[in-house]
């Protein structure tokens, strides 16, 4: 699938959506597509028609689909959940009793058989369109059959082959006052106007919604951030899968906060602030907030996609960074800053370049992710629209080519330690750019983005989320 040419426009709010691990590509995105699928049947008068539906997983999703409850996500959005609202301590009990009855209470309206093992099939085969391919077929009462097929690009984003919605998605966007396809047109507004990148992205999203909606929205998407966070940095044990993955988050952030006592969220930057501050005790920091948000990813915990499930950690790590150790004075005007700047240098990826690992690699995750929080930082701390493009450029600089190849097919192996990773280079990046006359820079944003597609393109499909290469076949699951 090649890039469009039209121009998209692309909200925060897509870039940063609440939803369920361990995979925006695999989890959250099979799971819209199946709550779409059921409102084409109810739009065709059919829903109620349905006597015997089937799942077919295609490519990316297949291979690394069990890894990533592809098929319990699947199955969740058929049945009527939705991955913003379902109450997490559910999920497990659903699908047991699910697999105990053999029956699907589809969209929670209309009870049908299904059986969990044989009626979501994992297909090794690529669609031509996109990695990630899922059809739904149905058999109705009147004895004719119907099915539709869905590709999960990445990010939670569900698209259609024909892309029927496209024409009127770009109506619906046709308000943006500024309309941004590449990083210097991006540059062109903020100097037309003399605003900074979070200014300019502000009056786009005022185009959709009020103030008032705008500031409820990010602070439900902060809220579900930190709260990953303090649940990741209290939570212990091994993550689910098979692996025997150890939690260390906890280990790490008790070892760091020491004695000092706090109560809930609310009480617990404070008291971070409290800590001792030192370079080996700031790395610890950055890493542990990377690693809390993943290890709750991993476990079918909420987390934010930004731009994605996989790297989901990268991005609250470095706010979190600002908030505790660069300016104590920090409040939710600085977080909304950092999370405007940061949905619209991950919306500049997405146009330009792809946000999917089955279609790129880990680059097109955590080296966007990282790039997103290198650009959101450098305005937090003062930087020129031109400097916050140079450090998301430095970031991504740094993961050109990085391959995705999870160990047995589960977003842990290195997905969760790649989070960190790309946290502290997004600090290091950010802190390069500031010290760097931005307006002599030898790359720009908008050629790393065109950089990581062709090496997206020119990739092996083996080191594309398939675990079919790199360290996904090196490792004897049996050692694990």
């Amino acid at each position: 699938m090649e890039k469009s040419a039209q121009i998209e426009c692309i909200s925060v709010f897509d870039m940063l959506k609440v939803g369920v691990g361990p995979s925006s590509s695999h989890t959250l995105g099979p799971w819209r597509a199946a709550q779409r699928w059921i409102a084409e049947l109810k739009k065709k008068d059919i829903f109620e028609l349905v006597e015997k539906i089937h799942v077919d997983l295609y490519g990316s999703l297949s291979l690394t689909g069990k890894g990533h409850a592809t098929d319990i996500a699947t199955v969740l959005g058929l049945m009527g959940h939705d991955p913003v609202t379902i109450d997490i301590a559910i999920i497990q009990t659903e699908i047991d009793t699910l697999k105990a009855k053999n029956i699907l209470c589809l969209n929670g309206e209309k009870n049908i058989p299904f059986t969990f093992t044989e009626d979501v099939k994992f297909n090794r085969n690529f669609l031509e369109f996109h990695p990630n391919g899922i059809t739904f077929r149905a058999l109705l009462s009147n004895g004719k059959k119907c099915s539709s097929s869905f590709y999960s690009i990445g990010g939670g984003f569900v698209v259609k082959k024909e892309r029927k919605n496209a024409s009127k998605k770009l109506k619906k966007f046709d308000a943006f006052p500024f309309k941004i396809q590449t990083g210097n047109e991006l540059l062109a507004f903020c100097k037309q106007e003399n605003k900074n990148i979070s200014q300019i992205v502000l009056e786009n999203e005022r185009s959709l919604r009020t103030d008032e909606e705008i500031n409820a929205s990010l602070k439900q998407i902060w809220d579900v951030m930190l709260d990953s966070m303090y649940v990741g940095c209290h939570s212990e044990g091994n993550l689910p899968g098979g692996l025997n993955v150890k939690r260390r988050a906890k280990e790490i952030h008790d070892r760091l906060i020491g004695e000092t006592q706090y109560s809930g969220t609310e009480d617990w930057i404070p008291a971070i602030r409290n800590t001792e501050v030192k370079f080996r005790q700031i790395l610890k920091w950055v890493s542990c907030f990377a690693l809390s948000v993943n290890e709750v990813n991993a476990s079918l915990g909420r987390v934010v996609t930004a731009p994605t499930n996989g790297s989901a950690g990268t991005v609250p790590a470095v706010l979190m960074y600002y908030l505790v150790i660069e300016n104590h004075n920090a409040g939710f005007e600085e977080i909304k800053k950092f999370m405007l700047v940061a949905g619209e240098i991950g919306s500049l990826f997405k146009k330009g370049a792809t946000i999917s690992a089955a279609m790129g690699g880990c680059q097109a995750e955590i080296g966007v992710s990282s790039a997103m929080a290198a650009g959101a930082l450098t305005e937090l701390l003062g930087g020129t629209p031109e400097q916050v493009l140079m450090a998301s450029e430095i970031a991504m600089e740094h993961h050109l080519g990085l391959t995705c190849d999870p160990i047995g097919g589960l977003v842990q192996i290195p997905c969760i330690e790649r989070n960190a990773m790309g946290a502290i280079k997004a600090i290091n990046a950010a802190e390069i750019a500031l010290e760097s006359d931005a307006s002599k820079a030898k790359v720009p944003l908008d050629k790393v983005i065109e950089t990581m597609w062709e090496t997206a393109k020119d990739m092996n499909k083996k080191y594309k989320e398939t675990s079919e290469g790199g360290l996904a076949v090196q490792v004897n699951l049996s050692d694990c």
